[in-house]
């Protein structure tokens, strides 16, 4: 999973180069602050009831021209996502009050429409598309009355022994959705956005054991990014 996250990553990086020089264009850098959280539905198909997560984005995108004012922009980041939340899934229920801090690392990837005008000396930031991601690292950390347990995520999309659970937490390694994002580049290249993400597919496995599990959890959040436009 390190080797195909990499190979994703160099990628990824590699084409938003050529594109950059073939377009005669400069990189963006950009990076900020998440504020996540999973929403969905529980096994038994009760709404999730979860607190914000704070994480952290860093990576690079380009503007490639596609009309007067308007731009494709692919990029490619580094993102923590997840949820504080009263969700955990041992075999077996252990008694006392428990909350539980989810954090999932993703390699990234926006694919926006930008829309962006002159506005005084600088320029009007709006824009949509998909992202597409890839699960590459995470923790779960339970606080159980005065006793703290740490799980170490693994992304697989089906899990067939409830004994797996005992050490691990599992999330599907992809996922994808929508994105928003609104802001202001300023005349010598610094520029300040906000973002919103909606995730679309699910990100919890299927386990064996469960006949009818109802579960769907799906990231959601938004963020506040500075860069700068070379």
């Amino acid at each position: 999973m390190k080797m195909t996250s990499k190979f994703l990553t160099l990628s990824a990086i590699l084409i938003l180069s050529t594109l950059a020089m073939q377009a005669q264009i400069g990189f963006g850098l950009l990076g900020g602050v998440n504020f996540q959280n999973i929403n969905g539905k529980d096994s038994n198909g009760d709404k999730l009831e979860n607190g914000l997560l704070t994480g952290f984005h860093a990576g690079v995108n380009v503007n490639i021209p596609v009309a007067p004012d308007f731009y494709f922009q692919p990029g490619i980041l580094y993102s923590v996502k997840g949820a504080n939340n009263e969700f955990f899934n041992p075999p077996v229920k252990a008694s006392g009050d428990y909350t539980t801090t989810t954090r999932l690392s993703y390699v990234e990837m926006p694919l926006n429409l930008l829309f962006r005008p002159q506005l005084g000396n600088g320029h009007l930031l709006l824009g949509f598309g998909p992202y597409v991601a890839y699960g590459i690292s995470g923790k779960e950390t339970t606080q159980l009355n005065s006793m703290s347990i740490d799980r170490t995520v693994k992304f697989k999309n089906s899990v067939a022994d409830w004994t797996d659970l005992l050490e691990n937490a599992y999330y599907r390694p992809f996922d994808a959705g929508a994105n928003i994002l609104f802001g202001y580049e300023f005349a010598m290249g610094a520029f300040v956005q906000m973002n919103a993400q909606l995730g679309l597919l699910k990100i919890n496995p299927e386990y064996g054991w469960i006949s009818d599990d109802q579960a769907a959890y799906k990231n959601t959040g938004y963020g506040i990014s500075l860069g700068y436009r070379f």
